[in-house]
């Protein structure tokens, strides 16, 4: 295979024996052609400026920028250019985050050489890569039931939320509720932080619009 049609691949990581391990196994395969090493994200961003890689193998913790930071980075000025997450971390936080940042795949360390292999020859024609625990991760994320503010707001805060609707200021939420004008602030206070919002018009538009009261 001439120089023209490799498969240029940039290493990103921070561990020496991580980037040699993984030069060497490129170096087995003639469609692969290492033209960069990066410890870290910050490296990673300047170094795609200057070779232009089709590839990346990103560690996801490194010290300084991570990598799922760097990827974005990459993706933002570069989104031609493919980047596969390959890490020890399989948590729900960092496969979300690596992917949302723009990863096209999510492999792990122990995976073997023909099969990452066969994961950059996919990054680089656009086809996604997803390691099995990475799949699960995912499935039961999106199994989760979603959180909808305002869902943990007591019965007392519902109550205040009615009247905040109905128009009234927390003089008149302490009359009809029998409480202190502090305490009407107070719980006042609690259902805009419960509810996400800044202000006592976004809560009556956020209530009516979700059906909260």
């Amino acid at each position: 295979m001439t120089e023209a049609k490799k498969i240029k691949v940039l290493i990103t990581d921070d561990h020496t024996v991580v980037r040699n391990g993984l030069g060497s196994f490129l170096m087995a395969y003639d469609d692969l052609d290492l033209i960069g090493e990066a410890k870290n994200g910050e490296q990673a961003v300047h170094l795609c400026d200057q070779v232009l890689p089709d590839v990346i193998l990103m560690d996801l913790v490194m010290p300084g920028m991570d990598g799922a930071t760097a990827t974005k980075l990459i993706k933002e000025k570069h989104p031609s250019i493919q980047i596969l997450a390959l890490t020890s971390y399989k948590e729900k936080e960092q496969v979300q985050s690596a992917l949302q940042a723009g990863a096209i795949g999510y492999l792990l360390k122990d995976i073997s050489a023909d099969e990452l292999a066969q994961a950059i020859r996919s990054a680089h024609a656009g086809k996604p890569t997803l390691a099995p625990e990475a799949v699960e991760v995912l499935v039961q994320a999106s199994q989760e039931p979603k959180f909808l503010p305002g869902q943990d707001l007591t019965e007392r805060e519902r109550e205040v939320l009615k009247l905040l609707v109905e128009g009234m200021n927390n003089k008149q939420i302490s009359e009809r509720l029998f409480v202190s004008q502090s305490t009407a602030k107070s719980h006042v206070s609690n259902v805009l932080n419960k509810l996400n919002v800044n202000s006592r018009t976004e809560a009556v538009s956020f209530a009516l619009k979700n059906k909260l009261v």
